[in-house]
């Protein structure tokens, strides 16, 4: 088994598949319909793992009970200041690069604040 793609429930999708795609280098990888909604998954081009941006609107009734909060995801990069910095000149808001439990990292926030950890692996 392996992970396939994480679902990020968002607010504004045209805004947050502008983000992923331009600011942090992802392309679109796939999108469906559900009714009126797009649902578009975006990854790296190098890897089959994706997120799936799935509209907030489409969960208003959730009827499973959902919990649609951000999940906790980190990304692994061979350059942790040289990626900090490319987020930061795309105007990403950044956290200072620092040392957590003996691992160095940082952390950028998304356009609609949720919080992703990057990590050298």
């Amino acid at each position: 088994m392996h992970v396939g793609y994480v679902v990020l429930y968002v607010t504004d999708p045209e805004a947050c598949l502008d983000f992923w795609t331009t600011k942090v280098g992802m392309v679109e990888k796939g999108s469906k319909q559900a009714g009126d909604f797009s649902i578009v998954k975006v990854g790296f081009v190098d890897q089959s793992f994706s997120f799936e941006l799935v509209p907030l609107a489409l969960m208003q009734n959730n009827p499973n009970n959902l919990d649609l909060a951000t999940p906790s995801i980190a990304f692994n990069v061979a350059d942790l200041a040289a990626t900090r910095d490319k987020l930061e000149a795309a105007g990403v808001q950044v956290s200072p690069l620092g040392d957590h439990g003996g691992i160095q990292s940082f952390a950028f926030s998304d356009n609609e604040g949720r919080w992703f950890a990057v990590t050298h692996p």
